[in-house]
This record gives structure tokens, C-alpha cells and sequence, in this order.
């Protein structure tokens, strides 16, 4: 009997998982489904870049003598999901089994268990800590930290390090990867790759099919093949890596990449490996062409963290996304879709996301993430924000940096305190609040800024549970020592501001 071998979107890697399983006779199954497409509004360039990477990949596979049957969006006899594309294919080939790399949200692996066609799911290898290793980790520990976990790997892998030390002394270099924003950006961005004839086809494909999907089909530049996401690591690599570390944490008005590398929808969707991307900045480290700090904090970002979040993940299991541990139950605020705020903050960075499916990970905590939490904001429908908007967003990667990281909706299983702030951390690592609307230094009446407020009525509102954390106690003597008067302004003006918002008036 012939057998089906499932390529999802965000497995787009040769020689991997189920691909590294294909035998003579196997038929490759992949489909441009709506139901993938549209179970979250997703943003347009997220959609395009997807199809047309796998448009290329199944193309690439016919090369290498593989048998593909591929299912494009508007093909007529296409069910329009994955379970029913495989029962379509199984009786067209008289398949009786299908083999699938095990996928990145727990909605479809329950979806191809409950698949009329057996389907046997292949764990994931081109992750670098697999799930079984990643529990054993974290058995009997009573809490999960990204650091320890991190050395382990570093440990294990061989990367940055001299002998069993870290290379430079020390696992971390991050005190040093915190500077505020430069002046000016020495570097031309993220490398550009010009639309080709089968892009082409799916962007108007795409403005067809998904015309009321809010942001922009607009300047679309992804690479869509692995040689073209290659070129665009050792653009990186070559040209931003070395003031990468500095300003990792900056930003700027009307800059949307500093020094980042935006090869993040590369790695998720399987263009390029976590291994030759540490590998790459590594090698430029130890030629001598980029400092530690450079080459350490970008490789702890995929090394350490990304790994780190994809087992917690997979540990936690399906009902990790609707954890809701501070009750929070604001409905998201409709300028998250349309950028429409006097916050020139979050307008900055709803702007840019609406632009290019993309913001880095300071933008995404600390101003969109960090204003959600202030503001008590569902957390399912951040998180749902989240994976529609960016380009490289999955739920094992996305829920535990929104649920976890960014909403504290877990309660603590990611991060050991809430990443809030008020207006200061924003000022001192932007440019944003000198074109603000709100005044960063004014904490109370006309013109304050509504983070100061926010701030201090999350921790008032949510004492009980943090005022015993070591790392929040002094805040809480800083708002036990404000005047009893200022800080019942603070609690009545930020009560008269949210009802602002929830109403619709303009904020």
C-alpha cells in the first residue's frame, strides 16, 4: 500500500522528521488549507509568506524525485483542512497510513489523532533539546528557569564554550546588551528578496481571498527559499551582528528593525536549522568580527530561550493557552488593530506590526505585551493577537512568551515575577515618549502617562499575590511611602482612563 507523508507550513526542511523517513512509493501531501489560514485573522504577509514557501519547497521536493501532490487555496477539489486533504489523497493513492512530523500546535496534533486515516506523528528532531530530554531537565525542579536550562545546552551543544568554562568567563553577557537607542543605524536593514513570479501569484491570491484581514499585503520581502533565508543569516551575520548585542533592546521611532537579523520566520517555518544559525554567529565571533556580548545574546535567544519556551509548551499541554492566573477579562483594545492611539508607543509599534508582520521582542514585551498586562486585558485574546500578527508566529512559540512571559497568565511557570513597567523603562530605551501625546513625567492629571498610572494600580490591584516576590518588594515600600491622597488619584484617575477606553473614546 502506498503511504502519505504530511508536510505541514512549519516544516520546511529537508531531511527532517517525517522527510527524513521517505521511502520509494511514499506520496507527499501538502495544502494551502483555510482552515490554517484563517483560525486567527492572520496578518496577510504571514499568510503569503507560507504558501509561497511551501510552493517553492513542494517544487523543490519534485526535484529531488519525490512524488507531491500539492492542494493550492483556490484549487476547486480542495476540502480546505488538513485531515480532510488526507483523506481526499488516501483514497485517491489507496494509502492506508500517514506519516507526519509531529506539529507546533496541540489543535493539530488532536486534529490529525482524531484523523479517519491513521497517522503516525514523527517527534521533531531539528529542534536542539527534544521533549523527553527537556522533561527530564525539568523534573523534580521547583522552578523552570531559562538560564540554568541554557547553560545546560550551551553545556551540551559545545557553543561558546572553552573546555567545560563559557567562552569570555561568564554564561551571560546580558548587562551589557541594554543600551538605549543610537542616534543613527549604521546598517540597511534585513535583506530584501524582490517577489518572484510564484510569489507574485500567491500575494494575489491572497488579497482575493482574505481582502477584510486587517494590516498591510503591501512591500512584501520575505525570502521564500532556503538559499534566499541563507542569504539572509550572513546578511546578518556579515553586516548587523556586531552592533546586534548593544541595542537588541532599543527602539526607535520609524525604525522597525535596528539591528535585528528578522530571520525568525525562516527558522519557525523550517528555511533555516537553530544549529547552523548559532553555528553562523558563533563562527563570527571567534574570527574576531563580532564581540561576545553580540554573538552570546543572539544565540541565547534561540539556543536558550526558544527551546526553553518549546518545552514548556509541549510539557504544560493543550489547556496551557486559556490559563488565566490574575483574572484578567478586558476585552483587547481595538487600536491593537488599528494603531488608532495618542500612546506613541504602542502606536509605534501596532504601526510597524500592521507594516510588516514584525516587531522584536522589546516591542512585543514591554510596550504591547507589558500595556495588556498594566491594563488587565484578557489574556486569550492577547495571545490570539499574537499568533494572527506575526510572521513567525506558532503557538509553541508564541503561548508561552504571551501566556507565560508576557501576560504572567501562568502564574509563574515561565517567568519568576510580571514584566511590567511603568513609562520610565520605555523612555530610557526609546525615543517614543519624546513624540508622545502624554508626558512621561508626569504621574497624575493632565497629560500623565498612562503606563505611570497603569502601573502602580496593577500592583495595588494585585498585592496580595506579589508584595511577598524579593524582586518587587521595594517597589511595593515605594507606593506604601507615596502620600494616601496621590495615591487615591492615581487609582481614581486610572479607573476614569480605562472606562475611557473600554467606551471607545480615543486614548
Amino acid at each position: 500500500m502506498t503511504r502519505l507523508v504530511l508536510v505541514l507550513g512549519d516544516q520546511l526542511t529537508h531531511g527532517a522528521g517525517a522527510l527524513a523517513r521517505l521511502r520509494p512509493g511514499d506520496v507527499v501531501v501538502m495544502a494551502e488549507a483555510m482552515s490554517e489560514a484563517s483560525y486567527v485573522p492572520h496578518h496577510p504577509k504571514k499568510i503569503a509568506f507560507l504558501f509561497s514557501a511551501m510552493r517553492h519547497f513542494a517544487d523543490e521536493l519534485r526535484e529531488r524525485g519525490a512524488t507531491v501532490t500539492y492542494a493550492t487555496l483556490d484549487d476547486p477539489d480542495n476540502t480546505q483542512s488538513i485531515p480532510g486533504e488526507l483523506i481526499r489523497r488516501a483514497a485517491e493513492h489507496g494509502a492506508d497510513e500517514v506519516l507526519v512530523t509531529r506539529p507546533g500546535e496541540w489543535r493539530l496534533i488532536e486534529a490529525l489523532e482524531d484523523c479517519p486515516v491513521p497517522v503516525r506523528q514523527v517527534p521533531d528532531d531539528r529542534f536542539l533539546c527534544g521533549q523527553p530530554d527537556f522533561e527530564a531537565w525539568a523534573k523534580g525542579r521547583r522552578e523552570l528557569r531559562m538560564e540554568w536550562f541554557y547553560r545546560d545546552m550551551r553545556r551540551r551543544t559545545g557553543l561558546l564554550m572553552e573546555g567545560d568554562e563559557p567562552a569570555g568567563g561568564r554564561w551571560n553577557f546580558d548587562t551589557e546588551n541594554r543600551k538605549p537607542p543610537p542616534k543613527e543605524v549604521a546598517w540597511p536593514g534585513p535583506l530584501r528578496v524582490a517577489p518572484d513570479a510564484i510569489t507574485r501569484d500567491v500575494l494575489a491570491l491572497v488579497r482575493e481571498r482574505f481582502p477584510s484581514n486587517y494590516y498591510s499585503h503591501d512591500d512584501f520581502w520575505f525570502a521564500v527559499t532556503r538559499a534566499d533565508a541563507l542569504r539572509a543569516l550572513h546578511h546578518f551575520i556579515d553586516e548587523g551582528l556586531a552592533r546586534f548585542g548593544d541595542f537588541q533592546d532599543a527602539m526607535l521611532t520609524d525604525e522597525a528593525f535596528l539591528y535585528h537579523a528578522l530571520i525568525s520566520p525562516y527558522l519557525n517555518a523550517g528555511l533555516l536549522t537553530p544549529m547552523e544559525v548559532c553555528r553562523a554567529a558563533e563562527d563570527a565571533w571567534r574570527a574576531g568580527r563580532v564581540a561576545i556580548n553580540a554573538a552570546e545574546g543572539f544565540i541565547r535567544q534561540i539556543l536558550g530561550w526558544r527551546e526553553f519556551i518549546r518545552g514548556v509548551y509541549f510539557m504544560e499541554g493543550p489547556e496551557y493557552v486559556a490559563r488565566n492566573r490574575l483574572g484578567h477579562d478586558r476585552d483587547l483594545p481595538e487600536f491593537y488593530w488599528t494603531g488608532d492611539t495618542d500612546m506613541h508607543c504602542v502606536s509605534q509599534c501596532v504601526g510597524q506590526t500592521m507594516r510588516e508582520a514584525y516587531a522584536h521582542h522589546i516591542q512585543r514585551l514591554m510596550v504591547t505585551g507589558n500595556f495588556a498586562l498594566l491594563a488587565g486585558i484578557d489574556p486569550h485574546q492577547v495571545h490570539e493577537w499574537y499568533l494572527a500578527v506575526y510572521a513567525d508566529a506558532y503557538e509553541w512559540v508564541e503561548a508561552p512568551n504571551v501566556i507565560g512571559m508576557s501576560q504572567f497568565a501562568d502564574g509563574g511557570v515561565v517567568a519568576s515575577k510580571p514584566y511590567v513597567s511603568s513609562g520610565n523603562y520605555i523612555a530610557k530605551m526609546s525615543d517614543y515618549c519624546r513624540h508622545c501625546a502624554y508626558d512621561v513625567k508626569t504621574k497624575t492629571g493632565q497629560g500623565a502617562c498612562p503606563f505611570n498610572l497603569l502601573y502602580w494600580a496593577f500592583l495595588d490591584r494585585h498585592r496580595e499575590r506579589f508584595e511577598g516576590n524579593p524582586r518587587m518588594r521595594n517597589i511595593y515600600r515605594n507606593w506604601d511611602r507615596m502620600d494616601a491622597d496621590k495615591r487615591a488619584t492615581v487609582l481614581a484617575e486610572v479607573g476614569a482612563w480605562l472606562a475611557r477606553m473600554e467606551g471607545g473614546g480615543r486614548v
